[in-house]
């Protein structure tokens, strides 16, 4: 799937770069410190949300709200204020 998909889509390659650079912006501006500390735990180490609770002192379901709240605020801004992000 993945080959059938490098095949049909080549010119693809400068519109996911772009939204790679929008995403780390996103990632840096638009959550809030908690919210970029667990989702890099979670995803960036492969820690689990125990693991997470375990080192924040916090509960595993107060880090799973922590993750999904940030989730959708990424999803937020890359869907609807991405004209704000974009760069030329």
């Amino acid at each position: 799937m993945a080959v059938y998909n490098r095949q049909m889509a080549p010119d693809n390659d400068q519109e996911l770069t772009q939204l790679k650079r929008n995403l780390i912006r996103a990632l840096k501006e638009d959550i809030t410190p908690r919210q970029r500390e667990t989702m890099l735990m979670y995803y960036g180490q492969g820690l689990n949300m125990r693991e997470i609770g375990q080192k924040l002192g916090v509960d595993k379901s107060t880090v799973s709200r922590t993750i999904k709240r940030g989730e959708r605020r990424l999803q937020r801004c890359l869907r609807y204020g991405a004209k704000g992000l974009l760069e030329s």
